[in-house]
């Protein structure tokens, strides 16, 4: 059954909300066909809070009030339930096995819209674009997403490298500055190492980004601007396979937005690269 965006939104912010706003979260979460019909004042009657807490609650999940939140809700419960969320069973044949990763994958990106803010997205791409060095850090399975948002800015002709060997991201980090950019790639967001190179960065006044899947991770304390994704876990699979999707979205959506931001010289450094590589191939 496919989850509303907005209550993917609010199980994403679950844990930083305050006791009053989780009482009209839980609410909304166990009454969705009611709450389509109170006004803010009823809600906020039923959940024994106030009509700011409620106005609050909405506006910390990305909406600019109640009754945005409220169309929005409706607009997704009556949506077609195509996307399943099953677990992988013992027995299940290749065929179905094949259906349940794609769609969890596929559901991954879907939730992850929702949670990852228009914003936080904007700020990205403007500080990596007029960014004088930016250094990707990831540890473990992050490690070959760094490499590919190396892979993506280097292409655009800007300043960066990756780093995955805990020592080299703390000496490097160290060195950053105002006018630098730190970007630091963390499932669970609890990674020492690039936690440690991220807070290093912001204490030397660079910028520093995070993509996580944990909204109160230890990351998300030294980051300046917070890329979110979300999945849901299934068995045989942790929600990191399916979030290491929404990861690579989020990089290539990065990667578009700075080529778009200053666009004839991201053609031309483009084009400069691929013709450096075209003798390399057959």
């Amino acid at each position: 059954m496919k989850v509303p965006g907005s209550f993917v939104r609010i199980q994403g912010t679950y844990s930083s909300l305050r006791t009053a706003e989780q009482r009209v979260a839980d609410f909304i979460l166990k009454h969705p066909d009611e709450l389509i019909y109170l006004t803010v004042t009823e809600l906020a009657e039923k959940t024994n809070t106030s009509e700011s807490t409620v106005v609050r609650l909405c506006q910390k999940i990305g909406y600019k009030g109640y009754q945005e939140f409220k169309i929005m809700l409706a607009r997704d419960l009556v949506e077609p339930t195509n996307a399943i969320y099953a677990a992988i069973e013992p027995g299940d044949s290749l065929q179905t096995i094949k259906t349940k990763v794609f769609q969890a994958n596929a559901q991954a990106l879907r939730d992850t819209i929702e949670v990852l803010t228009d914003a936080e997205l904007e700020l990205a791409v403007k500080a990596i674009a007029t960014a004088r060095r930016v250094e990707v850090y990831g540890v473990g399975g992050s490690n070959p997403l760094a490499l590919d948002a190396y892979h993506k800015f280097l292409k655009l002709g800007i300043a960066v490298v990756a780093l995955s060997d805990g020592d080299m991201m703390a000496m490097s980090s160290s060195l950053l500055q105002k006018g630098d950019v730190a970007l630091g790639i963390s499932h669970t967001g609890a990674s020492r190492d690039v936690t440690d190179a991220l807070s290093n960065a912001q204490r030397n006044g660079a910028t520093t980004i995070c993509i996580t899947h944990r909204s109160t991770s230890p990351i998300t304390k030294v980051s300046d601007i917070k890329l979110f994704t979300a999945a849901k876990q299934t068995a045989f699979r942790s929600d990191a396979s399916s979030s290491r999707i929404a990861q690579l979205t989020i990089i290539d959506t990065l990667y578009v937005g700075v080529a778009l931001s200053g666009y004839d010289n991201s053609v031309e450094m483009i084009r400069r690269t691929r013709e450096a590589t075209a003798n390399k191939r057959y």
